[in-house]
């Protein structure tokens, strides 16, 4: 009877010390639990990623725009003061303020062309040769950035970088033109020019769909970084053009017309090689290593040109000017211009060396055997530099610089892409014949309704005076 008492009460005990089934019914939701709060945590995980990509997204797009909004800046430092300076120190001293509010009077006329029509014609639609009006009066230019052209500024900053380029293109052609030219005659042809001669260039090249576009589906698929043929070519060009059809300066060449301040001259050269910065590394339209590489190229180009220039004329005279000096750098910027973001630092200081001579002989050679009357030798260093420039980066070009054509594939000559110098040979040839036809035919016209040339006794007596009322200097005591 004990023993059976024993074994009833170990029999109970075990029964207590087994898991009940309400236990286990209560132990199953804290399993549930513990993927709920796994799947919690992974969801939370990636919100804080996205928060965190988002973050480092705008923290680019800040610095992009930050960086852009500073080039525009430098460009349009180098028309004023660079090329008013530049300019006006070149011309004689009854001169100066004509060709200095030249450049000023550029900055707001173009200004607000750009945004009436302008920008749209030249970054609109997608045509080989123009834009359309899908942008006139900056319809849909704001905060949202444009995919085709720069995907992390708002497309109001790169409208705004753009504008300054076509700010300082026209006022190139105003050093062919000086000390003899209207003030009312240069402002209505440079407003025409500025439609027909501009606009479509900049299209052509850069625009979506340009005939001459190497990375949004051009034709011929033409290397222009920053403006070697829709800037120089164009300019110069159409300088030589207006410099033939106006006829020489009276008392050019018998009479001596030296620059009146070669220090203003050398404060705008220097002004110009700082907001060439803007000019070119901007260009990359990004805070951006290309940037970097085009900063550099564009710095070592100037210097190799201004030595190479000095040279010559070291040669040539027995000493370097200062005259020279600030004219090979210029030559320098001009010719690396178009290729700054696709060449490397060596390939950058032999465009410069080799422009600085090219445009040497230009302008004291076959300027004095054509006897052309280009006041301030603007063919000699922008057409001439422009189109050397050109053809250079066509040789210099490399995809480990800037791979426009793709990862991995052969950029210009170096990369034994060699046919790359045929398109842009294609290039120089559309920006030559465009600049030529369309600059004779608006001087036609431009003649017709204003005239071009001031009178005889209004050139002798200074344009300063003549077409402004004013002097630069007032030399009473």
């Amino acid at each position: 009877m004990r023993h059976a008492v024993l074994k009833c009460c170990c029999f109970f005990a075990v029964l207590l010390t087994l898991p009940s089934a309400p236990l286990l019914a209560r132990q199953t939701p804290s399993t549930s639990g513990s993927s709920i709060s796994t799947v919690d945590s992974s969801k939370a995980l990636n919100d804080k990623l996205a928060q965190l990509d988002q973050r480092v997204t705008a923290a680019q797009s800040s610095a992009d725009n930050s960086w852009m909004l500073v080039s525009a800046a430098l460009v349009l430092l180098m028309t004023g003061p660079g090329l008013a300076l530049f300019y006006g120190g070149l011309v004689r001293r009854k001169n100066m303020l004509a060709i200095m509010m030249q450049s000023f009077m550029l900055m707001a006329v173009i200004s607000v062309l750009w945004a009436l029509v302008g920008y749209s014609l030249a970054f609109g639609g997608n045509g080989p040769v123009i834009g359309g009006f899908e942008h006139a009066l900056l319809r849909g230019v704001g905060a949202d950035p444009n995919p085709d052209y720069a995907g992390t500024i708002p497309q109001s900053t790169f409208m705004i970088y753009q504008l300054m380029f076509a700010i300082i293109t026209p006022a190139l052609i105003t050093g062919a033109t000086a000390e003899r030219m209207k003030f009312s005659s240069t402002v209505l042809f440079l407003i025409l020019w500025f439609l027909v001669v501009y606009a479509p260039l900049a299209h052509m090249v850069w625009g979506k769909g340009g005939l001459l576009n190497a990375a949004l589906g051009g034709k011929f698929p033409t290397l222009d970084f920053a403006g070697g043929t829709v800037v120089h070519i164009s300019s110069g060009v159409s300088a030589l053009v207006c410099a033939l059809y106006l006829g020489k300066r009276t008392g050019y060449p018998k009479q001596p017309m030296p620059p009146h301040s070669l220090v203003l001259s050398f404060v705008g050269a220097c002004l110009l090689w700082v907001g060439w910065f803007g000019f070119n590394a901007g260009s990359a339209l990004a805070a951006s290593s290309l940037a970097t590489s085009a900063f550099v190229a564009t710095h070592f180009a100037t210097a190799a040109a201004a030595i190479s220039w000095s040279v010559a004329e070291w040669i040539r005279n027995g000493r370097a000017s200062a005259l020279g000096a600030i004219s090979g750098a210029v030559a320098g910027l001009v010719a690396i211009t178009p290729a700054a973001g696709f060449v490397a630092p060596m390939p950058a200081l032999a465009i410069g060396f080799i422009a600085g001579l090219v445009c040497y002989f230009m302008v004291t050679k076959v300027k004095s055997i054509f006897g052309y009357d280009d006041a301030l030798d603007a063919f000699g260093v922008h057409g001439a530099g422009g189109t050397i420039g050109a053809l250079l980066t066509g040789v210099f070009a490399q995809q480990v610089v800037n791979p426009i054509f793709g990862a991995g594939k052969p950029v210009g000559g170096l990369d034994g892409h060699w046919s790359q110098v045929g398109n842009q040979v294609v290039g120089v040839l559309i920006a030559w014949g465009f600049a030529l036809v369309g600059t004779i035919v608006l001087l036609k016209i431009t003649d017709m309704i204003t005239g071009l040339r001031v009178t005889q006794d209004q050139e002798i007596e200074g344009l300063d005076i003549t077409q402004h009322g004013e002097e630069a200097y007032n030399l009473e005591l």
